[in-house]
């Protein structure tokens, strides 16, 4: 008898590990960099960038392996995964690859009998609500970075300031949307961001991207910046849909005349009114996404 788990401890671990540590070479980390971001000794380390780890050929070829490897060293080389956040992915690829995968045949290699059993060998969900929200917060994080990398959008937060947020693909209230806590703001120019993104944080934005999606859109994320005139002319010109909305009225009944108006409204702005600042909201598939659109007006 031998569990699938022997299989992921025995084959999957050291061939992991020793691409994600060759991988992180690469990308030029040091070898006390790299032990420290897979937990291991910088000796062992050592042993897997040299070669001196067994690896398995058909892990090694697995594409879906290959890629996660690439994935992962990209967002852990950059800062843009945490280590929690890439143990999740790499535990969800172990589930799959147990369910269907490259260790499911391995494991029917090592237990012939397994073959003649029809069942199904799936003990986790691969698309948990874990994995959905780190990703989420991820993307957030990603959509900051091009906006700190973006001069000119200083200028673009209005005076409340800015918020990115990206939600749940089932999201229903403001806890199942990722965003900053507090705000963005321009400090003498600069955009300050006051914290990790978290769920729940957002009042406002993660309003209009709820109330907006419940009007129809299929946006996972939106960003606030100041209204004027001429940036709509500019956004529409790039191929946006623009639709003004009521300031002064119920945000949700407000948004939902406006997109029963203009369905497939990628901008929803408002010109103000009594004691409201007029502020225009970009809708994306993602954070970056709606943080290059907002990029891209600079180029």
């Amino acid at each position: 008898m031998k569990f699938v788990e022997e299989l992921v401890v025995e084959e999957f671990l050291p061939t992991f590990r020793s691409l994600l540590a060759e991988a992180l070479r690469e990308r030029g980390l040091t070898q006390i960099e790299v032990a420290d971001q897979l937990g291991i000794s910088q000796s062992a380390v050592s042993k897997y960038v040299h070669g001196d780890v067994a690896r398995n050929e058909a892990i090694m070829e697995t594409d879906r392996v290959r890629e996660l490897v690439d994935r992962l060293a990209d967002g852990l080389a950059t800062g843009e995964m945490t280590t929690a956040e890439a143990l999740i992915e790499a535990e969800i690829c172990i589930r799959e690859l147990e369910r269907g995968g490259v260790l499911a045949d391995l494991h029917a290699e090592a237990v012939p009998e397994i073959d003649a059993y029809d069942g199904e060998f799936a003990i986790h969900d691969p698309d948990s609500r874990l994995r959905e929200a780190n990703r989420a917060r991820a993307s957030v994080r990603r959509g900051l970075r091009i906006l700190q990398n973006t001069p000119g959008f200083p200028r673009r937060i209005p005076a409340v300031g800015s918020n990115l947020v990206e939600c749940l693909p089932d999201a229903e209230t403001i806890d199942d949307v990722v965003g900053v806590p507090g705000r963005l703001l321009s400090i003498r120019g600069q955009l300050t961001v006051p914290g990790e993104p978290e769920f729940g944080v957002s009042q406002h934005v993660a309003s209009v991207l709820l109330a907006a999606r419940a009007a129809g859109s299929d946006a996972r994320a939106t960003l606030n910046v100041s209204y004027d005139e001429q940036l709509v002319e500019t956004l529409t010109d790039e191929g946006q849909v623009a639709v003004e909305f009521d300031a002064e009225a119920d945000l949700d009944t407000a948004i939902e005349t406006a997109l029963s108006e203009q369905p497939d409204a990628s901008v929803l702005y408002q010109t103000g009114g009594y004691g409201v600042e007029p502020v225009l909201y970009i809708l994306g598939s993602d954070a970056p996404a709606v943080a290059t659109t907002v990029r891209d007006l600079d180029d």
